[in-house]
């Protein structure tokens, strides 16, 4: 038998250095002040606080996705996710660094960069998939809706060409697709409503066409905008923009967002610099207000237009008020009107022209309850065709008239001499539409107008310190016909009693410029008329001789020749059945006289004009073509400023006999048919 070794036993205490320092009482008592202690201790601690105060591990939130879409093989536009981590291996303290290091270094498969494409063959892939785009629409609008929202997406391309492709494509759609009437939003009670198949088909279509329609109005509203350091790309960008602006406003001025449209518009009208563009919104404006049947967006439109006006401080072009001059309102609108209110047809008027009420039926109860329901079928079918009433027009239109004179009223209050041509245009042909009450003002503001032409062509005119005119001799002819015109558009044979207008002092003034007209070289020269400017005068006068294109010219009133003004404020003044036979031996005079001087074809209308007085009053001048027949004393003054005391009848008119011999054969034929006037009065 095997014996077994004995444990051996190591002590574990030190060895005592004294016995009394370990005797069992001491120890004792050791361990019960150790224990005391602890508890003294431990009644101090505030285990409470220490676990408010203790962290409290929460949820971590997502990180944000800052990676970019690709392109997949499949032509889909795909968004990346983040690779997940755990928690568990950020926070791993057994993960050796050498895996660490591996699971770093591991390159990431989503990371990869797809190739670059050539930006021809971007070009390429854009126009095929608009083209797939747009022909899926043009085959099932309703079926293909969601359509919209991707060609949209293509027009945001960072691709200039691509962009500009896009909204050339959107617009050609939108063209084909909008209906001819306005859709409007679905309300609550119609969104629970119970309704048809075939009619929640097509409010899903209506709704997601409006939705992209506007999308797209709002990045065309974008792309317009150019600032002062833009590039070329985008001014080229802006340019299509606008242009897909313009046929939009003229395809669909019926469908929604018009407002949005006319804003792109008149924001480019309200700066000063004339470009294509500019160009192109005007006539896109004065287009829209020729073709408007309905009249509300040539409301909207002149609206916009006044709100700017007025916000500019009427610092703007003149060619923007001048489209006020293309509304429908000279031949469709019969009402008067000032700036304040509209005058209705009078009670008297309307019994004139209306027609006996017809003798009323009899109709039971059944019978006028099928008649009221039908009226209102034919109501409904009269909002469906888009078809305005005659009252609903005139309201536009008469709202439309009172913005327009209210424009013209402010601008000639503060006289602004770039658009006081323009106005006086406007009020001579809206004359016919002017309240009598507002004439004196009118007039009064055209008198001081001529006064102020008149005391600054007393001035020296190669002066630098002289005062630049409110006027020019084109706005002084208009001041006058304006003054004729009112008094012309008006029914005299039923307001003569409350008409008091003395129009003579500018028939002294037309009478007394005649001279310098005669001598005027610009005399037949419009606007646009291309001619060689003097060498002899002054910058000013050469930039006011360059053609029309020229960025540095100054622009005229209107395309209305200043011959043309000048004939129409003679035939204003002569042509009447009233006029003094001492006035139109005067001018009948002067007008000779001055037909030595003038261009060959103003000579041949004024002699036109000359025939017709004489057709007239024949009889009344005729003692100016007879020597030997004299009707008053006393010498002719022909610088005379007063048109009868110039004393007319004590002169012959000579000067017909040189016109014989003019160069131009039109002028002898004109001279020739005034003597065959003369002779048939005999």
């Amino acid at each position: 038998m095997i014996a077994v070794p004995a444990v051996k036993r190591r002590r574990l205490t030190p060895p005592p250095s004294s016995e009394e320092e370990f005797l069992p009482s001491t120890l004792v008592e050791r361990a019960n002040a150790a224990q005391d202690d602890f508890f003294t201790r431990a009644s101090k601690w505030n285990l409470e606080q220490d676990y408010e105060q203790k962290p409290r591990k929460q949820k971590k939130k997502d990180k944000e996705n800052t990676r970019l879409p690709i392109k997949t093989a499949e032509g889909k536009i795909e968004q990346l996710s983040l690779p997940e981590v755990k928690e568990d291996d950020q926070d791993s303290f057994l993960e050796s660094g050498e895996e660490a290091d591996q699971v770093v270094q591991q390159p990431s498969p989503v990371e990869e960069k797809a190739p670059k494409i050539p930006a021809r063959q971007q070009i390429n892939e854009a126009k095929e998939e608009l083209a797939r785009l747009a022909s899926l629409i043009s085959e099932d609008p309703e079926e293909n809706a969601g359509a919209f929202k991707l060609l949209g997406q293509i027009a945001t391309s960072s691709n200039p060409t691509i962009k500009r492709l896009g909204l050339v494509a959107q617009l050609a759609v939108f063209k084909d697709v909008i209906p001819g009437y306005r859709i409007r939003p679905i309300g609550d009670l119609d969104s629970t409503e119970k309704i048809s198949k075939e009619v929640r088909r097509l409010r899903s279509f209506e709704q997601a066409l409006v939705g992209s329609y506007q999308a797209y109005v709002k990045e065309l509203a974008k792309r317009a905008k150019v600032g002062k350091d833009s590039s070329e790309a985008s001014e080229t960008t802006a340019q299509v923009a606008i242009s897909c602006a313009c046929a939009l406003l003229l395809a669909v001025p019926h469908f929604n967002f018009r407002g949005e449209i006319l804003k792109i518009l008149v924001d480019k009208l309200s700066y000063n610099k004339v470009d294509a563009n500019f160009i192109k919104c005007r006539e896109t404006l004065e287009t829209l207000f020729r073709d408007d049947e309905d009249g509300t967006p040539s409301l909207d439109a002149v609206t916009l237009l006044t709100k700017m006006i007025k916000a500019r401080d009427y610092r703007v072009n003149e060619s923007v008020l001048n489209t006020f001059l293309h509304l429908r309102l000279l031949s469709e609108f019969s009402s008067k009107a000032s700036q304040d209110r509209i005058d209705k047809p009078s009670a008297e008027d309307r019994a004139a022209g209306k027609k006996p009420k017809p003798k009323r039926e009899f109709r039971t109860k059944k019978q006028r309850k099928v008649l009221k329901e039908q009226k209102a079928v034919e109501k409904e079918f009269k909002e469906a065709d888009a078809i305005v009433s005659h009252e609903e027009r005139d309201r536009m239109q008469a709202e439309t008239l009172k913005l327009v004179f209210v424009t013209y009223f402010r601008i000639l209050k503060a006289r602004s001499p770039r658009l006081m041509g323009a106005v006086l245009e406007g009020l001579a042909k809206y004359a016919h539409l002017i309240n009598q009450d507002f004439f004196g003002d009118i007039l009064e503001a055209l008198k001081d107008l001529i006064n102020d032409a008149e005391a600054l062509s007393t001035t020296d005119p190669d002066d630098p310190e002289t005062p630049k005119s409110t006027t020019s001799t084109r706005s002084t002819l208009l001041c006058i016909a304006t003054a004729f015109a009112l008094l012309a558009g008006q029914d005299v044979a039923k307001s003569a009693s409350s008409l008091s207008l003395d129009l003579s002092f500018f028939t002294a003034h037309l009478y007394k410029s005649l001279y310098s007209l005669s001598l005027n070289p610009d005399l037949e020269f419009s606007s646009k008329s291309l001619h060689l400017p003097d060498p002899h005068s002054s910058p000013t006068t050469n930039q006011q001789a360059l053609p029309a294109q020229s960025p540095t010219k100054k622009n005229k009133v209107n395309l209305r020749t200043t011959a043309s003004l000048l004939h129409t404020s003679l035939s204003s003044i002569l042509t009447p059945r009233t006029t003094p036979p001492v006035r139109i031996a005067a001018f009948v005079k002067q007008l000779h006289t001055v037909l030595l001087q003038t261009p060959e074809k103003s000579s041949i209308a004024l002699l036109s004009l000359l025939q017709q007085v004489l057709k007239v009053h024949g009889r009344k001048v005729a003692g100016l073509w007879n020597t030997e027949e004299r009707r008053g004393d006393g010498v002719f003054d022909a610088l005379k400023g007063e048109v009868e005391g110039s004393n007319p009848f004590a002169s012959t008119v000579w000067e017909g006999e040189l016109l014989r011999l003019h160069y131009a054969r039109g002028v002898r034929d004109g001279v020739r048919g005034v003597d065959g006037i003369l002779k048939g009065l005999v």
